[in-house]
């Protein structure tokens, strides 16, 4: 098999059920969750190398469902039978959310990203997955799609973000406030 196909080549792509522009807003959200996954397998290595093995089978989990949330953009008209995201994935963020938030220190402050260099990785996710996640607020004002894709990105940034302060809490690296922050969080 060839990997090229040239089908492509006037700018084209192929959909579920059609094709569309290359730059199609659907393109752009499901492209921008691909370029996520690719983030989401360099926080994987890093937790590896940490010997985070817990936080390392969570993130390829999330590559799967990355590419579940990608499938299910990818349908030109969306069947509740096709779609592959659901609660439940939700439900299971908000689980791992809720178990790292144990191990974190209060936040009262904004912090800057960064820390230890897993923790700069996962926020590297966590700003990737929000763009993803208006790019995909945005497909959804034009064309049908599986709104727990939406949920589901929405929760994972959140993930992202406890995760890295967890990743800096298991390094024995402190969070850095942001310096002008007042205490926005009680």
């Amino acid at each position: 098999m060839k990997m090229y196909t040239r089908t492509g080549d006037a700018g084209e792509t192929s959909i579920i059920g059609g094709r569309v522009l290359k730059d199609d807003p659907r393109i752009e959200a499901y492209g921008t969750i691909d370029e996520l996954n690719s983030f989401v397998s360099q926080g994987l290595c890093l937790a590896q190398d940490a010997g985070f093995t817990e936080l390392a089978k969570q993130l390829l989990q999330i590559q799967h469902e990355l590419f579940d949330c990608g499938s299910d953009l990818a349908y030109a008209k969306p069947k509740e039978d096709q779609v592959k995201v659901h609660a439940g994935m939700v439900e299971q963020l908000e689980q791992w959310v809720d178990l790292f938030e144990e191990e974190n220190p209060p936040i009262e402050r904004f912090i800057l990203p960064g820390g230890s260099h897993l923790a700069a990785s996962l926020h590297v996710c966590r700003t990737v997955c929000r763009r993803a996640e208006r790019l995909t607020v945005t497909l959804s004002r034009t064309v049908d799609i599986n709104h727990e894709v939406t949920r589901y990105l929405n929760r994972l940034s959140d993930y992202f973000f406890v995760a890295a302060r967890t990743a800096n809490v298991r390094a024995g690296v402190p969070d850095v406030e942001y310096e002008r922050s007042g205490k926005v969080f009680r």
